[in-house]
């Protein structure tokens, strides 16, 4: 049993240690067929991709499946950046990006009311029902407005309503992603989005190369938890993506 695609591995574009193809021959070398590319958002004060790079990231991404045989797709893991469920991805980028992944990061751009409503709150970790509620209602307006394929690391800096969202996600085909880096959930946790239909997905969120396709520690927890692994996409098989004609 292992992943045949791993979807969030960062490159020398944002902060990760290598480059496209040093990920692509990794993700070779241990029997992965496609993988994406998702540095972080361009609203990312310390480590967001740039704008500009799109076209350069999109020829190194065509030069690195020519030289590795591996199908690479161009994702981002875009930040929320505000309650009403806003990311700092525009429709011209959506032009460039095949795989849209969305997460919770901090030191975002924002507006002076999501920083002391939003991103601040949960600096801090107030995890009070008024804060809980607002992290929730922008996950789920985020996945409402925007051709969201993955939700990376849930829970990771941030306290929310995960039955809502993971219902959210039911309806609106969205996947919830199995971090190998930072596994968060608990198996109630698991067993309960299992049961209402959510989709996983099981990425490395691999920031140096050796790390692509390395996530036997989720599918040992899975296993031992007693989670259907057919709710995995990635498991023999691979995901269909919003915006990827496959």
């Amino acid at each position: 049993m292992k992943i045949l695609g791993d979807y969030h591995t960062h490159t020398t574009f944002s902060h990760g240690k290598g480059k496209v193809l040093d990920n692509a021959l990794s993700a070779k070398q241990k029997g992965l067929t496609e993988i994406a590319i998702a540095d972080h958002g361009f609203g990312h004060l310390l480590y967001g991709m740039k704008r500009k790079d799109l076209p350069a990231l999109k020829q190194e991404i065509l030069d690195a499946e020519k030289q590795s045989g591996i199908k690479i797709f161009l994702g981002v893991e875009a930040n929320f950046t505000s309650l009403n469920g806003d990311i700092d991805i525009t429709e011209k980028d959506l032009e460039y990006i095949g795989v849209l992944l969305v997460g919770h990061h901090r030191f975002v751009k924002s507006s002076i009311k999501d920083k002391f409503k939003f991103f601040i709150p949960n600096m801090l970790g107030i995890k009070s029902k008024k804060q809980i509620e607002r992290n929730t209602n922008a996950i789920c307006q985020a996945m409402d407005k925007h051709p969201i394929d993955i939700l990376t690391h849930l829970k990771h800096g941030i306290a929310i309503d995960l039955e809502k969202i993971a219902k959210k996600a039911v309806e609106t085909n969205t996947y919830i992603e199995l971090n190998a880096s930072k596994m968060l959930f608990t198996k109630e946790e698991l067993l309960m989005m299992a049961s209402l239909g959510v989709k996983f997905v099981i990425n490395t969120d691999a920031h140096n190369p050796q790390k692509v396709g390395v996530a036997e520690n989720v599918i040992k927890t899975l296993e031992e938890y007693g989670v259907p692994l057919d709710s995995v996409a990635n498991l023999n098989g691979v995901p269909k993506f919003k915006r990827v004609k496959r």
